[in-house]
């Protein structure tokens, strides 16, 4: 049983998503938050598998809270749950709160607009320890690392030298936008390597999502802005 924490600010919504939620055979909602401060709180206490958060989260700091609720322990112990994992609600204006919100920890995005189908099963997902992005997201999360300023590059514990020549390949279509699909036609190889060699990026960067490894292309120099 996947258990979720709701976190709205609105009674209305959070009463939606829970009769949504309840409705599912696998899915619990264990508890429920109008801001991010009572989302940190709730989450430390009732340890669900998923928060699901929506990207306009009063006490003016989602992005914290984010960080908070999926911080590990500096000495984890094998006895202690995960953290939660976060999935979040937003729309096709908050880019920039998207972008911001996978540095902070989160696990997936979910357009506002998304069918009940759709949010169950991402909440499955994001369970899992996968993580969900819609196309559109993600095509414009990389719009928006494309148009930042360029800087000084950002220090990192591991570098494009972990990566092998064939990673490094795919990370940049990655990077381009292109599916599993698109990156195998292109490179010659099958769906199922492409997958392998995406998981292995992701673990050699510490990412947690497919668009966090777009980032980390931009800001390592591999990819650069056009």
């Amino acid at each position: 049983m996947t258990s979720v924490l709701v976190v709205h600010d609105q009674a209305l919504q959070r009463l939606g998503f829970r009769m949504l939620l309840a409705a599912q055979p696998d899915l619990t909602v264990v508890g429920e938050a109008a801001g991010g401060f009572e989302a940190v709180r709730l989450s430390a206490e009732l340890r669900p598998d998923v928060v699901l958060m929506d990207s306009r989260v009063p006490d003016n700091d989602g992005i914290d809270a984010i960080r908070r609720i999926t911080r590990r322990p500096a000495f984890p112990h094998p006895s202690l749950p995960s953290p939660p994992r976060v999935l979040v609600l937003t729309t096709t204006g908050l880019h920039e709160y998207a972008y911001a919100a996978l540095h902070a920890g989160a696990r997936g995005f979910l357009l506002q607009d998304a069918t009940p189908d759709e949010l169950t099963a991402a909440v499955r997902i994001v369970a899992t320890g996968d993580a969900v992005i819609t196309p559109g997201l993600t095509r414009a999360l990389i719009d928006a690392v494309r148009e930042q300023p360029p800087g000084h590059p950002i220090e990192r514990e591991v570098g494009l030298d972990a990566l092998t020549e064939r990673e490094r390949d795919v990370l940049v279509a990655v990077a381009s936008g292109r599916s599993n699909t698109e990156i195998a036609a292109r490179l010659s190889i099958a769906p199922t390597t492409v997958k392998s060699h995406v998981s292995n990026i992701l673990g050699k960067i510490g990412a947690r999502a497919r668009v966090q490894a777009v980032v980390f292309a931009y800001e390592s120099g591999l990819v650069r802005p056009a």
